[in-house]
């Protein structure tokens, strides 16, 4: 099995707000618009260099929202930044009535996703924002791994067209994909091949996932990993190809298991080819104050759980 190595624990939000940074340089039209959280964005830079191009908006997301949307009209390629929660639940309405509905070319640039936010607790915490983004028409959802994804996925995004939700997280996980990839959206990556089980994980669960390949390598069991960085449009062809020859597929995110990754996959498998699935994610439940360890721990969102499902869907087939 392919090994991948951690080359320096690193948090995606800095991914993206490098991203951003080269974007300034490179495209006059990008524009970056924050809701009171320049720092934990990660867009000081940025503000620095392009202060004619950014705009603190103020604890005031919706307002940020609908500026977002019109300053597409002159041509200009908004970039907005605050919280998941924030990005998200707070104002639905405005993105789903001025961005989606108009279909206007706003990235929605979204940190402190899931429960590895931590000690901030539930209410800053959010585990349902994938299924929010994911059921509006036209909008990509895209969720990333590390920070060399994010960094990428950043670049990217500013190159297509229409709605984006850029999902990432606060703390500093493992960077170990390439520094210099390119990255398609809607293109799953396979990280490992194998013929027992198909792995195919998201956003931080995309390293557990790893750690757990090997864990079951050791025990006998052959597990392929995909990484499933873009969750819409989701790369249909590379679950069904995985599945057809490993007869059962764990699917892992930092996410309720209801309305996320898992279940665009299970709808997929449904209406192509069912197979066993097990499920990693929150159940139904919000989250609560701790470190980002002890919540992955406390609600199964590690290696180690991902092993268990994996042994759980090999029995089913």
């Amino acid at each position: 099995m392919k090994k991948y190595t951690n080359t320096g624990n690193k948090d995606t939000r800095s991914g993206f707000g490098d991203g951003l940074t080269e974007l300034g340089k490179t495209n006059e039209n990008v524009v970056a618009l924050c809701a009171d959280l320049t720092g934990s964005l990660k867009m000081g830079d940025f503000k620095n260099n392009h202060p004619e191009r950014f705009f603190q908006i103020g604890i005031a997301e919706a307002n940020m929202i609908g500026i977002a949307a019109g300053m597409t009209i002159g041509g200009k390629i908004p970039f907005t930044g605050t919280f998941a929660n924030f990005s998200t639940g707070r104002v639905y309405d405005q993105i789903r009535q001025s961005v989606a509905y108009s279909d206007k070319n706003v990235k929605i640039c979204a940190s402190h996703a899931g429960i590895t936010l931590g000690e901030d607790g539930a209410t800053h915490q959010i585990l349902e924002d994938i299924g929010l983004m994911k059921m509006l028409p036209g909008m990509t959802v895209i969720n990333t791994c590390d920070y060399n994804q994010t960094k990428a996925a950043t670049l990217a995004v500013a190159k297509h067209h229409g709605p984006v939700y850029l999902r990432f997280g606060r703390p500093k996980v493992a960077n170990f994909t390439p520094a210099d990839q390119t990255f398609e959206i809607g293109k799953a990556v396979q990280l490992t091949e194998g013929t027992d089980v198909t792995i195919v994980a998201t956003g931080h669960l995309v390293w557990e996932a790893l750690q757990a390949a090997e864990t079951l390598e050791a025990a006998g069991i052959s597990a392929e990993v995909i990484n499933i960085h873009t969750i819409k449009p989701l790369d249909e062809e590379a679950i069904l190809t995985s599945v057809a020859k490993t007869g059962c597929v764990v699917t892992a995110e930092e996410h309720n298991f209801l309305g996320g990754l898992g279940e665009s996959v299970a709808r997929t498998l449904a209406l192509n080819t069912p197979a066993p699935q097990e499920f990693v994610a929150t159940q139904d439940t919000f989250g609560e104050s701790g470190t980002p360890a002890q919540l992955m721990e406390k609600y199964g969102l590690n290696a180690a759980s991902i092993v268990k499902a994996a042994e759980k869907v090999i029995g089913r087939k």
